[in-house]
C-alpha cells in the first residue's frame, strides 16, 4: 500500500518529509486522496530518523522522515491499507542544516482499503445453549486486518423452505462478550445462517451457508409434572382402579409412530415404520443446494457419508417433506421409501436410505443429475432456452436404448408383482450417462399437476397415458402399463409434447374409451411406430409384455447392457414353463367387449383403410370396435386428431 506525493518545488533541492499515522484514522470516511487544504507553520527541526512524536506513543505517535532528492514527486510505500497519514513537507538547501529548509507544509491523507480485508475467515460454528432450549450460539473469527475497524456484523438466517431471511446485526461491543451472537429460533427445523462484517470502508463478503438443525422443544417435564397433578386428583375423587384406567388412556395418545404401508389403498395398524438397515444417521447427510420442489416438500443434493460400500462421500438426492405436512402426507411419503426397498435393479433409481428419527424426514435417493426425461427431452429441442449449446435430439440409436432401458426397469418391477399405474417420461430419471431409470414412484405429481385429471371427485388420474380398461374400469395391470409404454416412446419421439394435445381431459377420456390412439409423431420411424401401435392394442391381453418389448429391441442396444440389465440377469432366468404354438392364420379375432361380439367381421379384413368413420352410437357397450381392437375393417381408421405442436 503507497502514497503518490506531488510537491511543486524548483529542481535540485532536496525535499525533507516527514509522516506518521494520524490519530484521527479511525474516523469514519471513505478512503480518499491528497486533501487539497495546505497548512503553513513555523518550520521545525525534522529528524533523519524514526523517533516518537511528542503527541502520541505507538503506531499513531511514531515519525518517519524520506529525503527526496531533484524530485517533485514521490511515492511512499509500504503503509497500512485504509489508514490516515499526516505529512509535513520541507524544502531545504541542505537536508543536515534544519536553518536552511522552508516552513513546513502539511497534508493528510488515507491509503485505499483492501478489498477482502474485512472477510471472515475460517469456519462458522454453532452450538445448541442448554439453558435455553429456543437458542443457538453462532461462533466465527474476527477479520485479522479489517479496513481500519469492524464497527458491527450482520446475521442472516432462515429455515429451509422459507422465502424470506431473518435479519440480526451484531455490534462490536455484543460480539467481544461471547465471541459470536445467539440466535432465538422459535420453529424447529432445518436452518441456514451466513454473516457478513461491516468496516468503516464498508461491507465485506457473505460467508457460505452453514446449516444448523433445531431440535422440537423438550416438552417432557412440563407433561409428567401435568400427569402427575391429573393422577393425585383422580387419586382423591375416584379411588385406585380409575386412576389406573386414566393412566392407561394417557399413555395411548395421537402422538405415536407413523404408519407405513407398501399399499397406498389401505392402512394397517400393523403396519407401523420401524426404523430397519435402511437407517441413516442423519449427521452423514450434509446438504449442498436446492435441486426443485417435489411433490412432498424439496429435494436437495447432498453428500452421504459410508452409505455406499467403498465409498466414503457419495452425492445424493434428500428428499424432504415440509414440517407442514398433514399425518397421511408423512405416510404417503414413507410409502414410497418401503416401496423402494424391494427393488434392486439398475434401471430403476436406488433408494440408499431413511432419516426416519426425528425431523423432518429424509429419504436419500441415488442422484440423477439431468432430472426427470420429460425436462431432459425438451432441453433438447432446437428452440429450447435451456439448450445453450445446442445439443442435438436424440439419435434412433439413442431412442431404442432409451426404450430398452425404461422396458428393462419396467420388467424387472412386473417380475416383482409390482404395477406402476403412472408410467411417463415426468417419472423417468436420467443419470450423469444418460441412463434412463424409472424414477420415484408418485414424486412429481405436484410438479406436473397439468398432466393429471380428477374424473368423478376421485383421485388425480393422469387419463392421457391411461389405458382404455384403466379409464373404463379402474384396472390396472402389467397390460396397462404396457399401453403407458407406448406414449412415453411417442414422448421420446415428440421431445415431451403433450398427448392428445387439442383435447380436453373430458375428451381424450371418451376418446381412448371409444378406441382411439395417438397419432403417429411427424419423422417418426416405422419401426418405433410398430412398436407404439403394438403397445395400444385396444384388448390388453394383446400387447407386448416388457420382455418381449427388450427381445425387439436387444440387437440395438448398447453392449452393457447384458452387463447392468435384469433381462439379462441371473435372477431374470425363469423356471422352464409350457410352451404352445398360435394359429395367427385361423384364429379368430374376438372384441374385448363382449356386447360387440355380434358386430365383428371375418378376421382377414382387419387392416384400416381410408373410408369414413362410422357413426358411433350413444352407449359405449354398443359402439362398434376399431380394428385394433380386434374389430372389422370398417372401422379400422383411428379417430382424427389434430397434429401436434411443441408446448
Amino acid at each position: 500500500m503507497g502514497l503518490l506525493l506531488r510537491v511543486l518545488c524548483e529542481k535540485n533541492i532536496p525535499l525533507l518529509v516527514h509522516f506518521k499515522p494520524s490519530r484521527r484514522r479511525r474516523s469514519v470516511g471513505v478512503a480518499n486522496a491528497t486533501l487539497p487544504h495546505f497548512l503553513t507553520t513555523p518550520p521545525t527541526l525534522p529528524n533523519a530518523s524514526t523517533t516518537p512524536s511528542p503527541d502520541g506513543e505507538g503506531e499513531e505517535g511514531s515519525k518517519v522522515t524520506l529525503v527526496v532528492y531533484a524530485k517533485e514527486s514521490t511515492v511512499i510505500s509500504n503503509l497500512r491499507h485504509f489508514t490516515s497519514y499526516q505529512i509535513e513537507i520541507h524544502a531545504c538547501n541542505h537536508p543536515t542544516d534544519p536553518q536552511r529548509c522552508s516552513m513546513a507544509t502539511y497534508v493528510s491523507a488515507r491509503t485505499m482499503p483492501e478489498k477482502k480485508a474485512d472477510d471472515i475467515v475460517g469456519q462458522v460454528t454453532h452450538e445448541m445453549v442448554s439453558e435455553h432450549p429456543e437458542s443457538v450460539h453462532i461462533k466465527w473469527l474476527d477479520p485479522k486486518a479489517p479496513n481500519g475497524m469492524i464497527i458491527l456484523y450482520e446475521v442472516n438466517y432462515k429455515r429451509l423452505g422459507d422465502l424470506e431471511e431473518l435479519h440480526h446485526c451484531v455490534s462490536r461491543k455484543a460480539y467481544t462478550q461471547i465471541g459470536g451472537c445467539r440466535l432465538r429460533v422459535v420453529h424447529p427445523g432445518n436452518y441456514t445462517v451466513r454473516i457478513r462484517a461491516t468496516s468503516l470502508a464498508g461491507n465485506g463478503s457473505w460467508t457460505e451457508p452453514t446449516f444448523f438443525f433445531m431440535p422440537d422443544k423438550d416438552t417432557t417435564s412440563l407433561k409428567i409434572i401435568i400427569g402427575s397433578v391429573i393422577c393425585f386428583i383422580l387419586l382423591l375423587f375416584v379411588g385406585g382402579g380409575v386412576f389406573m384406567i386414566f393412566k392407561k388412556k394417557q399413555t395411548e395418545g395421537p402422538t405415536g409412530p407413523l404408519i407405513a404401508s407398501s399399499n397406498p389403498e389401505y392402512l394397517s395398524a400393523n403396519d407401523m415404520y420401524v426404523p430397519d438397515d435402511w437407517e441413516v444417521a442423519r449427521e452423514k447427510i450434509n446438504i449442498l443446494k436446492e435441486l426443485g420442489q417435489g411433490s412432498f416438500g424439496m429435494v436437495y443434493e447432498g453428500i452421504a457419508k459410508d452409505i455406499v460400500k467403498g465409498e466414503p462421500d457419495t452425492r445424493v438426492a434428500v428428499k424432504t417433506v415440509n414440517e407442514s405436512a398433514s399425518l397421511r402426507e408423512r405416510i404417503e411419503f414413507l410409502n414410497e421409501a418401503s416401496v423402494m426397498k424391494a427393488f434392486s435393479c439398475h434401471h430403476v433409481v436406488r433408494l440408499l436410505g431413511v432419516v426416519s428419527k426425528g425431523q423432518p424426514t429424509l429419504v436419500v435417493m441415488e442422484l440423477m443429475t439431468h432430472g426427470d426425461l420429460k425436462s431432459f427431452l425438451r432441453c433438447l429441442r432446437p428452440d429450447s432456452e435451456n439448450n445453450p449449446t445446442g445439443k442435438p435430439p436424440p439419435t434412433l440409436k439413442e431412442m431404442i436404448q432409451m426404450a430398452g432401458e425404461i422396458a428393462d426397469g419396467m420388467a424387472y418391477l412386473n417380475a416383482k408383482k409390482f404395477v406402476h399405474r403412472d408410467l411417463a417420461a415426468r417419472n423417468c430419471m436420467v443419470a450423469e450417462d444418460n441412463t434412463v431409470k424409472i424414477g420415484d414412484f408418485g414424486m412429481t405429481r405436484d410438479i406436473y399437476e397439468t398432466d393429471y385429471y380428477r374424473k368423478g371427485g376421485k383421485g388425480l388420474l393422469p387419463v392421457r397415458w391411461m389405458a382404455p380398461e384403466s379409464l373404463k374400469d379402474g384396472v390396472f395391470t402389467a397390460h396397462s402399463d404396457c399401453w403407458s409404454f407406448g406414449v412415453v416412446l411417442w414422448e421420446v419421439s415428440t421431445l415431451a409434447e403433450q398427448p392428445y394435445q387439442g383435447l380436453s381431459n373430458e375428451q381424450v377420456l371418451k376418446f381412448v374409451m371409444d378406441g382411439g390412439y395417438l397419432d403417429k409423431p411427424e419423422n417418426c420411424v416405422e419401426r418405433i411406430h410398430n412398436l407404439m401401435s403394438m403397445c395400444w392394442q385396444y384388448n390388453p391381453k394383446m400387447r407386448p409384455t416388457f420382455q418381449e418389448i427388450i427381445e425387439m429391441l436387444k440387437e440395438d442396444v448398447h453392449p452393457s447392457f447384458q452387463e447392468v440389465s435384469f433381462f439379462y440377469s441371473e435372477e431374470n432366468k425363469l423356471p422352464e414353463t409350457e410352451e404352445f404354438d398360435l394359429d395367427l392364420e385361423n384364429m379368430e379375432s374376438i372384441p374385448l367387449d363382449p356386447s360387440s361380439y355380434s358386430q365383428r367381421e371375418d378376421s382377414d379384413s382387419v387392416s384400416r383403410d381410408n373410408g369414413s368413420s362410422q357413426n358411433l352410437r350413444g352407449n359405449y357397450e354398443e359402439h362398434v370396435p376399431y380394428a385394433h381392437m380386434n374389430g372389422g375393417k370398417k372401422n379400422g381408421r383411428i379417430l382424427s386428431l389434430p397434429r401436434s405442436s411443441p408446448s
